[in-house]
């Protein structure tokens, strides 16, 4: 069964901006939409890791969801971020979140429950079974505790509902033989910015980014290149980026992406608790690379 990929590209995982008091900060939030989609992202992903979704309230996060998709109006693809570790709030989050209009759902697995490669599969089935729209399996061990089997999305390829990946478990041979088992039947995007065009190669589709929050243009020009045949083009860009990628993740995500989308203007530099703002000699290497790449930051 081959699945018409929910975008080809990339696309950015957004910040959610917040305001000095922690609340969201709809008018850059929503000047911040027009200008990615200006810039030529394929798609947005909002209230993911990156936009903090894990520490909104079930109120905020459905009034980002709302707020993006109806300032999106259609011009680009549009991913809600409404996994949990309870699968019936999972549900609640992602019905709700298709009758906003979004195009998919990117449920991350369970956290903290640590479910066993059967309970993922049950778990997917069950949430896929809920919804009206397709899901994108996010898979971050490092975060999340377990990872996605590749026999686990071979036992979840068939499902029509559950349309592809965001990889992000680092091992390319993991991700080698979950394309050799599911081939066209699930879309593989990259979650790692590090692995764009490894994961181009294995016929992955394109990247949820957090780079492309400050290089959305370039982030697809990656993606743009390959599918062009200009793999070495591409392999260039993909290497040029890598120490800019590398110091977007010197702290744990959003932190350095909250950092540095303050310095180009983008609302203040606010992340909620756990998260604290980045360390100051981490935000100057972060903000030296960034002008390297032309940006105006303060």
């Amino acid at each position: 069964m081959n699945k018409t990929p929910i975008f080809s590209g990339a696309a950015t995982a957004l910040i959610t901006p917040m305001r000095g008091d922690g609340t969201v900060d709809y008018e850059v939030f929503g000047r911040l939409i027009d200008w990615q989609i200006e810039e030529g992202i394929s798609a947005l992903v909002i209230a993911g890791t990156t936009g903090e979704g894990s520490t909104l309230s079930d109120a905020e996060h459905m009034e980002v969801l709302r707020f993006a998709a109806e300032r999106a109006n259609g011009r680009v693809a549009m991913v809600a971020g409404t996994g949990s570790n309870n699968t019936a709030h999972a549900i609640e989050m992602s019905k709700e979140a298709c009758g906003f209009g979004y195009d998919a759902l990117l449920t991350v697995t369970p956290y903290y429950n640590k479910a066993t490669q059967g309970g993922l599969v049950k778990t997917y089935m069950t949430i896929a079974d809920a919804v009206t729209k397709p899901l994108i399996l996010y898979n971050m061990p490092s975060r999340t505790g377990v990872n996605i089997e590749p026999s686990t999305y071979a036992a979840l390829a068939d499902h029509p509902n559950i349309a592809g990946i965001k990889e992000a478990n680092g091992n390319m041979s993991k991700i080698v033989e979950t394309v050799a088992l599911v081939g066209d039947r699930l879309t593989l995007y990259s979650g790692n910015d590090d692995q764009i065009v490894p994961l181009l190669s294995m016929g992955g589709k394109g990247v949820i980014s957090v780079l492309s929050n400050v290089l959305p243009a370039k982030t697809q020009q990656i993606c743009s290149l390959f599918f062009e045949g200009k793999i070495a083009e591409s392999a260039a860009l993909q290497c040029e980026l890598l120490p800019l990628i590398n110091a977007l993740f010197c702290e744990v995500n959003p932190i350095p992406v909250k950092a540095g989308m303050a310095a180009m203007g983008w609302g203040e530099n606010v992340v909620r608790l756990p998260l604290t703002q980045m360390e100051p000699a981490h935000r100057a290497k972060l903000i030296a690379l960034m002008q390297q790449q032309g940006l105006d930051v303060e």
